[in-house]
């Protein structure tokens, strides 16, 4: 019911943006009709037509930086530089680990200030506690472009939506004039213009609650980021972030990489309700009885105690992001 619910809403909305406001789409956003050889998509008035369903290929949301493997949660093991999986996920094994990948950030270095280094570092250090994807919080941009799941872009003259498969995220970006955005927004307030065929997206308004990876890499609420959307071929387009927070980092960086169209005759985003996958680890340590207490496998047992943090820590989801 929910599934058929969420496909009717992604088509009530592509139906608003592409007919409503201007039919310019030469094809839908489904993955059905193609054309042969490597030619790009065009709308009617000639712009690169983007609209499908897209996913990235890397692992620049375990880490944006160059990365061996390494444990998920590790501790020391016999060897001191060797690490093992510690006990939040040591029944994993080789699932527990990180896979290795080379990085998407320019020069392999992000410029964090002093203070802002060591933040970084205590965001890495206790990962379980303070990414907000495992709270299924909002991922942010440019996050959203580049997390293991799959993105919808539903293209008109003067809108155009991209709906996220992870946690229901959506963001409208606007080729028109709009006023500008009266709050901050997990997901930014975007604005664009085209520069030739490449779409130049200037995004603002962003709380100082999201990261941009796993790896505790994060930013305040004065991020400020440029996105450049350029098509390779009819499937890939290669898509480009200028960060820049004078909070945070010592100048502005940048990350990139390709993004893949998927193929399949039936490609469409699934339901992926991340709310209620979280609540039992976000919430459950305030329940009155304890509902996870024990898992017993072949050769181990994994006991948990939930414990209720003292003071105004209670009520903490999120680490802020902005300086002390």
């Amino acid at each position: 019911m929910r599934n058929r619910f969420r496909e009717a809403l992604v088509a009530i909305v592509t139906a608003v943006v592409v007919g409503g406001l201007a039919p310019s789409m030469t094809r839908t956003a489904g993955q059905t009709e193609r054309t042969q050889g490597p030619q790009v998509p065009r709308t009617a008035g000639g712009k690169p037509d983007f609209s499908g369903v897209w996913q990235a290929n890397n692992g620049a949301n375990w880490d944006l930086l160059t990365h061996a493997a390494r444990p998920m949660v590790g501790q020391p093991g016999v060897y001191k530089d060797v690490p093992v999986l510690a006990a939040p996920v040591v029944a994993l094994g080789a699932v527990g680990w990180v896979p290795p990948d080379v990085g998407v950030v320019d020069g392999d270095e992000i410029p964090y200030q002093p203070w802002a280094a060591k933040r970084q570092k205590e965001n890495f250090d206790n990962w379980l506690d303070r990414d907000p994807e495992i709270g299924c919080y909002l991922p942010g941009i440019p996050r959203a472009m580049y997390m293991p799941h799959k993105f919808q872009i539903i293209q008109g003259t003067n809108k155009i939506m991209m709906v996220f498969e992870f946690a229901g995220a959506e963001r409208t970006i606007h080729l028109d004039d709009v006023a500008p955005y009266p709050a901050e927004a997990f997901m930014g307030h975007s604005i664009a213009k085209w520069e030739g065929d490449t779409l130049v997206v200037d995004v603002s308004s962003f709380t100082a609650q999201t990261w941009f990876d796993r790896a505790g890499n994060f930013h305040s609420d004065a991020l400020h980021v440029i996105e450049r959307y350029t098509p390779i071929s009819r499937d890939a387009f290669r898509y480009e972030a200028t960060i820049e927070d004078p909070k945070v980092f010592t100048r502005p960086w940048k990350i990139s990489m390709p993004i893949y169209r998927r193929l399949e005759p039936n490609a469409r985003l699934m339901e992926f309700r991340c709310q209620e996958m979280a609540e039992e680890t976000a919430l459950g340590h305030l329940r009155k009885q304890q509902l996870v207490r024990r898992w017993t496998g072949k050769t181990m047992s994994i006991d948990v105690t939930r414990r209720v943090p003292r003071g105004e820590r209670v009520y903490e989801r999120l680490v802020d992001g902005n300086p002390p």
